[in-house]
């Protein structure tokens, strides 16, 4: 009946992707390469996870 309010468990972690991903850039562009490819993992990271929730479908 209250369907409607639900939280879609994936909204946040698509909030944090995209975090992610703006802070790879600016990291990039500062020249640390490292640091870079490690927020580009914890991204690659996030998405598979939201591929999977996804996936799974509505609960």
């Amino acid at each position: 009946m209250f369907g409607f309010k639900k939280r879609d468990p994936a909204a946040k972690l698509r909030r944090d992707y995209e975090r992610l991903m703006a802070e790879a850039v600016d990291l990039q562009r500062r020249g640390d390469i490292k640091g870079f490819a490690e927020k580009t993992r914890e991204a690659a990271d996030l998405e598979d996870r939201i591929a999977k929730l996804e996936a799974a479908g509505p609960s």
